[in-house]
């Protein structure tokens, strides 16, 4: 009995994060109407996923069940079309347990003006073994092509998606929420330390490889549930839209 209601207890808490977590991407600008979270269920292929509507209005009750074939095994209501970015992604990352998409305007803005991201400041150094950048033009609404852009990813925590947005990979939701608001913040610094430099990316003094792996830490943990205490107290004050 006690095994059982733990597993309750744990599919509960995974459903509460997963919701969260869209409506954290949501209120912090990363995306309005469109964009999702997810989060696979321990020791299975398949994860929770919101239906299709806005992550702001994602709950935890009216997720849905999909595997990395994009079979829907439980839940009701139709799932975004672009799930074969988490299913793929799932099943070339055994490590993934959390999946977010979203279409962070600075990021965009970047893979548009052929700028890679490079490590501006100290919370971007959880991205020091570099974003690599999906170039292919569109939506991912098919299995192959979720397994290009799984390809792309490779064993990286992060992807830009040109003119799309991001997604970002990790062992959990809560990281890959994280790294995805992290990501954008950094994103935004570069762009305008790329103004303030009057467009010559020469001049911005990025940190190097070996000042960035320093810093690796900045999506660890400790910081992670920082910024997670944070976002979840924010998401209340917050309405939606803001």
């Amino acid at each position: 009995m006690s095994k059982a209601k733990d597993r309750r207890d744990a599919e509960r808490a995974l459903r509460f994060d997963v919701a969260l977590a869209n409506r954290i991407i949501e209120r912090f600008g990363l995306s309005n109407a469109f964009g999702h979270a997810s989060a696979r269920i321990p020791g299975t292929d398949s994860f929770y996923m919101p239906t299709r509507r806005s992550p702001g209005l994602a709950s935890a009750g009216a997720l849905l069940v999909v595997n990395t074939e994009g079979k829907i095994l439980s839940g009701k209501g139709t799932p975004n079309s672009e799930l074969w970015i988490h299913a793929r992604i799932y099943a070339a990352r055994p490590d993934v347990g959390g999946v977010v998409h979203a279409h962070p305007p600075a990021c965009v803005c970047l893979t548009q003006i052929g700028q890679p991201h490079r490590v501006v400041h100290n919370q971007g150094g959880g991205f020091h073994a570099g974003v690599p950048e999906f170039e292919r033009i569109g939506l991912i609404r098919t299995r192959e092509l979720g397994d290009l852009l799984a390809r792309k990813l490779g064993s990286a925590i992060a992807v830009m998606m040109r003119g799309h947005g991001i997604t970002t990979a990790l062992p959990d939701v809560r990281s890959a929420t994280a790294a995805a608001c992290m990501l954008e913040e950094s994103s935004a610094m570069q762009l305008d330390m790329l103004a303030a430099a009057g467009g010559d990316p020469a001049r911005i003094r990025a940190y190097t490889r070996e000042e960035a792996e320093g810093l690796s830490d900045q999506i660890g943990t400790r910081v992670v549930e920082r910024a997670w205490e944070y976002y979840s107290f924010a998401v209340k004050q917050k309405p939606l839209g803001a």
